[in-house]
């Protein structure tokens, strides 16, 4: 077992979380020392930090972990590698990250240096010792707030209208199309092919298809249908408001006409279900974490789901031939849509996993079933 500890000698300097309602916590700072700010929200995950670190649909965010202790086992070797086995990106998305306790020491066998000194490395600014109990209590009886990590004492200087709108799913997709061959990966590969529309794609989604045999194309999300050569369509996962993606809502739209197999992960089930004609909303607080219960309509059947989303589809909204095909338990809430005579359907929750449980795996089986 590897066992080191982190380089970072700045982790004695205070610093402070503020959030916009003029609530202050003070901490003292570990990784980057800058000032940062984003929307604060929080996962309830036990595990797989460098998993969550680099999803994309962190953009833009701060992400407060309840978990108590981070940072134990360090962070492995392969950043900046497509396709790594313990990244889901090529680089750390969020803005910042709060945490109750940074652990100097890490003790793992595949541990390359500790979590501040990659946070350092990707200039991500980081806060610890703050009473994370009561910031997600905050955050959820007043739902995400924006926020800011920093260093200097705050004043009422900090405001919400201070923030630039961004298109965070322009600054998370593919800008060019990459081709993925099943045959480098897979020993039984199908012949078939399926375009994901990338924004904000994890590379286990890549990997959860082209271990089932088929060839993958990932294309930008602003990509046009009469660009698509594929048997079948995925609209990935990805940051932010769904409304704001209107081009990629466009593709679903043409997507669904041309009766193409087409699935839909997070985001990309929110698209599929605009392109429908449904709607979508904000939720107060969103579902963050590997231990959120799923229920499929239908059936007695219950499923623990790993999830990252800040937005829902109204399943009031959907049209006819559309129908809810999962709830969450806790709050009532949509987790997946499907056609009741066409191959369309989408899932709010990531049944690619990583991190999390990986017992709805199966959809994939099921979507490429419709080739």
């Amino acid at each position: 077992m590897h066992t080191s500890r982190s380089t970072d000698n700045n982790q004695n300097n205070q610093s402070f979380l503020q959030l916009e309602d003029g609530s202050v916590f003070s901490g003292f700072s570990f990784g980057a020392q800058k000032e940062t700010a984003g929307e604060v929200v929080f996962n309830t995950g036990m595990v797989g930090y460098p998993e969550s670190f680099t999803d994309p649909s962190y953009r833009g965010q701060i992400l407060t972990l309840t978990y108590p202790l981070i940072g134990n086992y360090g962070v492995p070797a392969d950043m900046g590698r497509e396709l790594a086995h313990t990244y889901e990106s090529t680089r750390i998305h969020m803005e910042g990250l709060v945490v109750s306790e940074y652990s100097e020491f890490h003790h793992h066998w595949s541990a390359e240096k500790g979590l501040s000194d990659l946070l350092k490395e990707q200039d991500i600014a980081g806060i610890q010792r703050i009473d994370t109990r009561a910031l997600t209590k905050k955050l959820r009886e007043h739902g995400t707030m924006a926020g800011r990590i920093t260093a200097a004492r705050p004043g009422d200087d900090f405001k919400n209208s201070a923030f630039k709108p961004r298109h965070v799913v322009s600054e998370v997709s593919t800008e060019e199309s990459k081709e993925y061959l099943a045959k480098n990966y897979s020993v039984s590969a199908t012949g078939k092919r399926i375009a994901v529309i990338d924004c904000g794609c994890k590379h286990t989604i890549i990997k959860s298809l082209l271990n089932r045999g088929v060839d993958v194309v990932r294309m930008p999300w602003n990509s046009s249908f009469k660009d698509v050569d594929a048997d079948g369509i995925l609209f990935s996962n990805g940051p932010g408001d769904p409304q704001a993606c209107d081009d990629t809502v466009e593709l679903a739209k043409a997507a669904l006409a041309a009766g193409m197999p087409t699935f839909g992960i997070c985001l990309g089930s929110q698209a599929i279900a605009l392109a429908a004609g449904a709607d979508t909303y904000k939720l107060k607080f969103g579902h963050r974490g590997q231990n959120q219960p799923c229920k499929l309509i239908g059936s007695p059947r219950f499923f623990i789901t790993s999830q990252n989303h800040g937005y829902a589809v109204h399943n009031k909204t959907l049209p006819d031939g559309w129908e809810v095909w999962f709830e969450n338990v806790n709050d009532g809430t949509n987790e997946g849509i499907r056609h009741a005579t066409k191959p369309a359907m989408g899932v709010q929750f990531h049944p690619e996993a990583m991190p999390g449980p990986v017992d709805t795996g199966f959809l994939f089986d099921e979507f490429v079933s419709l080739l």
